[in-house]
């Protein structure tokens, strides 16, 4: 926990209650706040923008939107936003249902028959990750397909006529399938392409004139996005190519463009009133239980306050993005590092800040001993620069090059021995098990507390195995 807490959080309440001011106060708190997550992740930079009393209070950046040649971040800068792009293309298609072109009942097969049980997939389905398509993008790194421009319409027919991962309505499993589809549903119902929808529709109406789109602007990103192979240098990320996202993850902008769309969605000014209904409602399985998740955003109640939510990631760049549209809050964070957890937690410790009632949910997971054990076993052998490839799959045996496996070896071996390793998360993900583990390295005032991420496919093989400060 942060020591900026330790400051009286019930006079900081009362301040905000009164104004919706940037309080000395409250800006040195988030100040420390950013800085030392930064400092503990080694994470270039940060863009981070808070919403108090509906109205943009911050917009600012710390530490270095580029390396080499330096380049200071500032709270302009155009940052991609990954998954929370999702929400824009669920707000076209409700406009779209708006506009009596479609319903979110409709199926599939109303615009592509052709796809895996189109006439059983609804397209609420879609929007709420509930249709059983697979996820074509579910890894922290880039693999090789990515590098190459595609066709949005071809990841679809590749994804979407392999057999479901579960019978529709029935489980939820996060997929970027789903929104690729959706958006080119949003090109067939309007007859417009997807980007000139979205911004004719979406983006203009809601007051955002600066938004990039990834597969025609990446030369207009200033901040360079980085990767890191364990605790190793900084290096540039590939950001992926033409194609491959498309209304999952396609749009870029500065955090107080993301914090505008927030005021939006407290205000309910750019859809109809029931059509914000649909999209902040939480989707219920056929069986009844509520998933977490609306039409592109999580939905949550935390301790009597309502939380809209999601966080989003694409080739260097991960981004965070918090609204309470009861307390008429928003949090938004951009970073410059893939695979790291830097965005959520700047978040998660200016929440409470904002709202001392609220604090991170613990995790918990009760059958991990195997997985903990493999984890061990296998980070132990990159610390000495050993790698067992039969344990993983083509696309992480391409991420283990030598370069990576000495940057593990050069940067974990020094630590020292495992003395704790602990998973702490798990989730379904792209047909795959995904896991989250917290490694410690070393003791007393030489340890260090390391993340490590992975993914397990049926098989038993890993398909990511990523360390993160």
């Amino acid at each position: 926990m942060l020591s900026v807490r330790t400051l009286p959080l019930l006079l900081l309440a009362s301040t905000l209650s009164a104004s919706a001011q940037m309080t000395p106060v409250l800006r040195s708190m988030i100040d420390a706040a950013a800085n030392k997550v930064l400092a503990d992740t080694g994470v270039p930079s940060a863009a981070v923008g808070i919403v108090i009393d509906g109205k943009i209070v911050l917009a600012t950046a710390y530490g270095d939107a580029r390396l080499t040649p330096p380049l200071k971040a500032t709270g302009a800068m155009a940052y991609p936003i990954g998954s929370i792009s999702k929400q824009f293309t669920a707000s076209a298609v409700l406009l779209l249902q708006q506009d009596g072109k479609l319903s979110l009942d409709d199926t599939v097969s109303k615009f592509f028959p052709e796809l895996t049980r189109a006439n059983e997939v609804t397209i609420r389905e879609l929007l709420s990750h509930t249709s059983g398509y697979e996820d074509y993008a579910p890894q922290d790194y880039t693999i090789p397909e990515w590098t190459k421009p595609t066709r949005p319409i071809d990841v679809v027919h590749k994804w979407a006529e392999k057999p479901l991962d579960f019978d529709p309505g029935t489980q939820w499993q996060y997929s970027n399938t789903n929104f690729v589809l959706a958006a080119l549903i949003v090109e067939k119902a309007s007859g417009m392409p997807f980007a000139e929808f979205l911004k004719t529709r979406v983006l203009g109406p809601a007051g955002i004139k600066d938004a990039l789109n990834l597969n025609v602007d990446q030369a207009k990103v200033e901040p360079t996005g980085y990767m890191r192979n364990a605790l190793g240098t900084l290096r540039p990320a590939v950001l992926e190519a033409p194609g491959w996202y498309f209304g999952d993850g396609d749009l870029a902008m500065p955090v107080a463009s993301l914090l505008t769309w927030d005021i939006t969605l407290m205000n309910r000014s750019v859809l109809a009133p029931k059509s914000y209904d649909d999209f902040f409602a939480d989707v219920r399985l056929k069986d009844g239980k509520p998933t977490g998740y609306g039409l592109g955003v999580d939905v949550r109640v935390r301790n009597g306050h309502r939380e809209i939510e999601h966080s989003g990631e694409v080739g260097g760049f991960v981004a965070e993005n918090v609204v309470l549209p009861d307390d008429r809050i928003a949090i938004a964070v951009l970073t410059n590092q893939e695979a790291s957890s830097a965005a959520s937690q700047i978040a998660k410790a200016i929440t409470p800040l904002l709202i001392p009632s609220l604090a991170p949910a613990p995790t918990a997971d009760a059958s991990k001993v195997a997985a903990e054990t493999q984890a061990k076993t296998i980070l132990a052998g990159l610390a000495a620069g050993k790698i067992d490839r039969s344990l993983f799959t083509e696309d992480c045996n391409f991420y283990f090059s030598k370069e990576a496996i000495n940057d593990f070896s050069s940067s974990l071996g020094p630590l020292g021995p495992i003395t704790e390793l602990t998973q702490r998360a798990k989730q379904l993900r792209g047909g795959m098990t995904f896991r989250a583990f917290t490694v410690k390295f070393g003791a007393d005032e030489k340890e260090k507390t390391v993340t490590l991420t992975t993914y397990t496919q049926s098989d038993g093989k890993l398909e990511q195995f990523l360390i993160e400060p």
